[in-house]
């Protein structure tokens, strides 16, 4: 029986370790930094932009031309829930606020929410 309970604390310990090193986001941003932090419930879908003005849904890259169809296909309209579905934003902070804009211009045309990803300081 010991050597059971021995199994399940180094499994245990294996599934922590590994948990921490999964990146939620896998494309490399440095996004910007702030000191005031405010969670959404649960972003339904990540959308990111690289410092070289490459668009991402999730980790599947999408052209912009392409944005607003995929992130409607992803969350579907904005009626249907009870709360409007949340999208966070992750862009890089050499990238220009125009196109940070352009993004939240689609979710609000589509009614939803978004919120701006940034590190702690």
């Amino acid at each position: 029986m010991s050597s059971m309970t021995d199994i399940v604390f180094l499994l245990l310990i294996f599934f922590m370790v590994t948990s921490t090193l999964i990146s939620p986001n896998a494309l490399k941003l440095l996004l910007p930094q702030s000191k005031n932090q405010t969670r959404a419930n649960k972003p339904l879908v990540s959308v990111s932009i690289t410092h070289d003005l490459r668009y991402a849904v999730g980790t599947q890259q999408v052209p912009f031309s392409m944005l607003e169809r995929k992130l409607k296909q992803e969350l579907g309209p904005a009626d249907a829930f009870e709360q409007p579905p949340t999208i966070s934003l992750h862009a890089d902070k050499r990238v220009p606020v125009d196109n940070v804009v352009k993004v939240m211009n689609i979710a609000k045309r589509n009614k939803y929410k978004l919120i701006l990803a940034t590190t702690g300081q």
